[in-house]
């Protein structure tokens, strides 16, 4: 009796486990060994949210109804949600796919910043301190005390002594006057003569007290400097209004610097800055910009400016390069990294992470570059986080073409009386086996695809329509072409069977 009893109760749980069994496969209506296919129905995630369909980000294209491995890279396939639960325009991404990815993220932020920046500039002699030494009178150099070019001297020190004949004759004149003792006004009218052919008046007094014409005078620097231009030698003749010497000033210098266009336009004359030599950082000097230079080089777009830099020590000299601290003024501003701009000509778009996890696109405005930051002055709100890294494998995985129009403002019809045909759409053809049909698609285990490169697989393809290809059915091999596009990504277009199914 026992016996029976458990018999009994064997044959029934092995009828309820068929019964399941056939039941779950009449409902299903998939072969028990069919591959990864395509999703006809949305499918539920273990969050609750609805699963269009799982795919490999590497490979965007085929789609499939269920998780499991890729066939084409060695990892698991990742589920694709529903724009409705991802939020309006967004999408949104597993979040180990985002792992994967290497996705970061940047946070909008205020930050003090300040428009000063850092310039390398040249040392220049600051030309307006320059001074020429001249004689105005016919003569020779008899001695020559600064015989090379870029001597220092000081105010006062003698440059050369020349001897100029053509004092001689109003020099002994004026003592023939006073020997003679003709009236004053004759000696003041001889004086007179001798300053206006630029005789020194120290030079007329050492005449009249010694009695005798005095020929040779003195050059003397009149300001202190080096210098920069040697214009005689010994010996040579001079003539009035030959530059002899030409003296440098060092008191301060000129730091010439080449300003890029973007930023010459927030300099002002007058901005202080803070020089420090490139070859000793330890050593600095202040400065003031003085002018920028009326003239844009085509070539850099750059502006050249003077900085006016106190030199009283005498360290800097022409050629020695300067680093320039520009102060600038300070504000605060709506910030965020640089890298997480995407620029496409005319529009600057970020993908912002939304408080839902998804993902969206939004135009910005940019303002100042800050180097690793940038001003963003409409478009975002503090706090905010976008993405810094993964933005275009976002757009891969996601398919953010359709929410982005290709991240690119879409091109404008041209005008005319009718509009270009598009190209036609290529078609591909293989063959295959049919593992199931359903309402809107046939799930197809197919050999490889060479136009599109693709391996064997199994894959759903849209039908055109319904009641498309009746006679197909599952198990059948097939030979069928398809082309992009349907509720799947691709549809059929023809399907012809090339043996009968296998009968039972």
């Amino acid at each position: 009796m026992k016996r029976a009893l458990l018999a009994t109760l064997s044959l029934s749980a092995v009828l309820l486990i068929a019964g399941g069994a056939f039941y779950a496969g009449r409902t299903t209506g998939h072969a028990p060994d069919a591959a990864m296919t395509l999703a006809s129905t949305p499918a539920a995630g273990t969050d609750g949210r609805k699963v269009l369909y799982w795919h490999d980000p590497m490979v965007p294209g085929p789609r499939f109804d269920k998780p499991g491995k890729s066939p084409f890279m060695d990892m698991q396939l990742v589920p694709v949600y529903a724009e409705g639960d991802a939020g309006a325009g967004g999408v949104s991404i597993n979040p180990g796919v985002q792992q994967n990815l290497g996705i970061r993220y940047a946070t909008v932020r205020r930050a003090e910043v300040s428009s000063s920046f850092d310039a390398i500039g040249a040392v220049q002699f600051d030309e307006r301190l320059d001074v020429a030494v001249q004689t105005r009178v016919a003569g020779y150099v008899e001695r020559l005390s600064v015989r090379a070019p870029m001597e220092r001297v000081r105010k006062g020190q003698a440059l050369a002594t020349i001897f100029a004949p053509d004092w001689l004759g109003p020099q002994n004149e004026l003592i023939a006057l006073q020997r003679a003792g003709v009236p004053a006004d004759l000696i003041a009218a001889a004086r007179d003569r001798m300053r206006a052919m630029s005789i020194p008046a120290e030079l007329i007094r050492q005449s009249e007290k010694a009695g005798t014409a005095q020929a040779r005078f003195v050059l003397t620097a009149p300001a202190s400097g080096v210098i920069a231009e040697l214009g005689v030698r010994e010996g040579v003749a001079v003539t009035p209004g030959v530059t002899l010497f030409r003296i440098a000033g060092l008191e301060k210098v000129w730091a010439v610097a080449e300003i890029p266009e973007v930023q010459a336009v927030r300099l002002a004359p007058g901005q202080k800055v803070k020089a420090v030599l490139q070859a000793d950082a330890s050593r600095s000097f202040d400065g003031e910009l003085k002018e920028i230079l009326p003239e844009v080089s085509t070539s850099t777009r750059t502006l050249k400016a003077r900085f006016e830099v106190d030199n009283a020590q005498g360290q800097l000299t022409p050629g020695m390069l300067l680093r320039l601290q520009v102060d600038g003024t300070r504000s605060t501003r709506l910030i965020v990294a640089s890298e997480a701009v995407i620029r496409t000509g005319k529009r600057a778009v970020v993908i912002v992470r939304k408080d839902t996890g998804a993902f969206e696109p939004r135009d910005v405005s940019l303002g100042a570059d800050l180097g690793d930051d940038i001003e963003i002055v409409q478009g975002l709100t503090e706090g905010e986080q976008v993405v810094a890294s993964g933005q275009f494998l976002i757009d891969s995985e996601a398919r953010l073409r359709s929410v982005l129009g290709n991240m690119a403002a879409p091109a404008l019809a041209a005008p005319g009386p009718a509009a270009v045909p598009k190209p036609a759409i290529a078609s591909h053809r293989t063959q295959g086996k049919v593992e199931s049909v359903d309402a809107d698609s046939i799930t197809i285990s197919h050999g490889p695809v060479a136009s599109l490169q693709w391996p064997a697989m199994t894959m759903g393809f849209a039908k055109p329509a319904p009641n498309a290809f009746p006679d197909i059915k599952p198990g059948d091999q097939v030979r069928f072409e398809f082309k992009e596009g349907g509720s799947t990504g691709y549809e059929l277009l023809s399907v012809q069977r090339l043996q009968p199914a296998a009968r039972r």
